[in-house]
């Protein structure tokens, strides 16, 4: 009991600022790697476009307003949250970096510098490092090893993962949270968290592909060793499903919304597909009576062009050899009926529906791929704190997040 004396004032919280909604939770820490959710608060997202802030006076309303609710079930006032970034601005690469060691004997301060020399790469004017995370080390040209800290040698070498965002939208989704009274502890790339929430350890040790298909953007992410190898945005998601549905059903996007969610479908299945629906015209003068096989056609061609995105990523890139554990596919468009079984005719191998690993005391309705993400962020950061949300020396996260901030402060 003594043992999480320290723990028990210890607050964490996250907010996920989607595209389609806003999600704020709420948490108590309990123990070294366990925390209980006493707050949540969702909202509709407005002023936010395929993930990047487009108007900022929106998207502060929409953030306050789950803050608010947030706060209300907890009955604490937040005051600095973690968040989720995405978008299309979001870039990656791989990237090596080697450094003579002095005394013979590998240090932590060997492990900052060498993933400081891997990160000395050029940046696209605009763009800004968010994540820098180590993927393994050599010492001396031997066997890839993961932690070097105490081992002889004398030359190290790091690979590491570079994640790197827009300057601009990284400002502005800072800003619209700071405007909404919350500071922020620091940005984690979605898919991260996404990855934390519905992955096991075993799967990102054996190697495992995470694909969380949100509403305005599908994030992709590929573990093996416990670690990072590869991560890539993807412009098309559930709005793209939902605006797909308005067109060909010629009705309004609150009633496609509505009809996506309740039977959406990306296979025909002999028990529904001579289901009747009745849908309101776009004019909402009169109803329309449509089988469920319509929405199949209409939903299928836009899953299929999203899976075989997917699916030429991870060939063109050579990434296969790194999943045998097959894809976990979660976010809101992963419910879509059948996605899970197309997915695996597309992409060639075993997948399955991801929601977040409830180890701790938690709303049952998180208990939802829809969640995953704004789950995982809280997952993340109490993962990472010890050495700082990137997996590196807490130094170095310093560094790149008071960067960060900088921009916040000189284009404000």
């Amino acid at each position: 009991m003594k043992a999480n004396v320290r723990f028990a004032e210890r607050m964490w919280a996250a907010i996920d600022v989607g595209t389609t909604k806003i999600c704020v939770l709420i948490a108590k820490q309990l123990g070294e790697d366990s925390f209980d959710i006493i707050g949540l608060g969702t909202a509709p997202s407005d002023g936010l476009k395929k993930g990047v802030v487009i108007n900022v006076t929106k998207a502060v309303e929409s953030i306050s307003v789950a803050i608010k609710e947030a706060e209300l079930m907890a009955g604490i006032k937040l005051e600095s949250a973690y968040v989720g970034i995405s978008g299309a601005h979001i870039k990656s690469v791989n990237s090596t970096g080697m450094i003579p060691i002095k005394g013979g004997r590998i240090s932590k301060s060997d492990i900052t510098k060498v993933i400081e020399s891997a990160q000395a790469i050029p940046i696209a004017d605009g763009q800004q490092i968010l994540h820098v995370m180590p993927q393994h080390y050599i010492i001396d040209g031997q066997e890839p090893i993961l932690d070097p800290v105490g081992m002889h040698g004398v030359r190290l070498e790091s690979s590491v993962h570079i994640i790197t965002g827009a300057v601009t939208s990284v400002q502005n989704l800072i800003k619209c949270c700071e405007m909404s009274g919350v500071m922020v502890s620091n940005v984690i790339l979605e898919q991260l968290a996404s990855a934390d929430a519905v992955l096991s350890e075993d799967e990102k040790e054996l190697g495992v592909a995470v694909l969380d298909i949100g509403g305005g953007t599908s994030d992709l992410a590929v573990y093996q060793n416990g670690s990072i190898r590869h991560t890539m945005v993807l412009p098309v998601a559930g709005n793209h499903f939902t605006n797909d549905l308005a067109i060909g059903l010629k009705t309004t996007i609150e009633n496609a919304i509505k009809v996506k969610h309740e039977y959406g479908s990306v296979i025909m299945d002999s028990e529904t597909s001579m289901l009747e629906l009745e849908i309101e015209k776009v004019h909402g003068s009169e109803l329309q009576t449509v089988y469920q096989e319509m929405l199949v056609k209409i939903l299928r061609p836009r899953a299929c062009e999203l899976l075989s995105l997917v699916n030429n990523e991870i060939h063109s890139k050579k990434l296969k050899r790194f999943i045998p554990s097959g894809f976990v596919i979660t976010g809101g468009g992963s419910l879509l009926y059948g996605m899970e079984k197309l997915a695996g005719e597309i992409l060639g191998t075993n997948v399955r529906i991801g929601s977040p690993k409830m180890g701790f005391s938690s709303p049952r309705i998180l208990n939802s791929p829809i969640y995953a993400t704004s789950y995982g962020l809280l997952v993340h950061a109490l993962k990472k704190e010890a050495l700082g949300s990137n997996g590196l020396s807490a130094p170095l996260v310093s560094k790149v997040f008071e960067c960060m901030r900088s921009w916040v402060a000189d284009f404000f």
